[in-house]
């Protein structure tokens, strides 16, 4: 249901047309990148939080891993990470389709500076085997993300 979900928020838009369905698995960075044939940075991975019982997502490279000094001096608070089994409940997306695209109401939505280093990025689109084509300023558009934050460093 997740992927339709995406599909009606996106119809009409520019991102309409811009959605793929893989034929293998794209449900982590690594798949995703082998089956869009693109590199793995440029995968938008999403990533859930929760801020004193609050679901938070927030987009980054797909070689980034959350620093947490720089989580905490953004959110004041120690990174948690949304438990696998209810990470669909709080986002509406089950994990390996977690996208910033229409999620449950009341999640709030950062971008990563990671992400401003490419001009197309591919977050998910609701299921584990889709994506979206998407430039940084529709990622913007099309997501009603509350603001670029900087809270990554690149993966060793």
């Amino acid at each position: 249901m997740s992927f339709e979900n995406v599909q009606a928020k996106l119809k009409g838009t520019e991102l309409e047309n811009q959605i793929i369905i893989c034929k293998e698995s794209s449900a982590t960075v690594e798949l995703a990148a082998k089956a869009l044939n693109t590199e793995a940075d440029r995968i938008a991975k999403t990533l859930s939080f929760l801020i004193e019982e609050k679901p938070v997502l927030i987009v980054v490279s797909g070689c980034s891993k959350i620093d947490n000094k720089k989580y905490k001096e953004i959110f004041h608070i120690k990174a948690k990470m949304i438990a696998f089994e209810e990470v669909e409940k709080y986002i509406g997306h089950a994990p390996g389709g977690v996208c910033p695209f229409a999620v449950n109401e009341g999640v709030e939505i950062y971008l990563d500076e990671s992400l401003k280093q490419y001009d197309i990025v591919y977050p998910a689109a609701g299921s584990s085997n889709s994506a979206v084509r998407t430039t940084i300023a529709q990622l913007e558009k099309f997501t009603n993300y509350k603001q670029w934050v900087n809270v990554c460093k690149k993966a060793e």
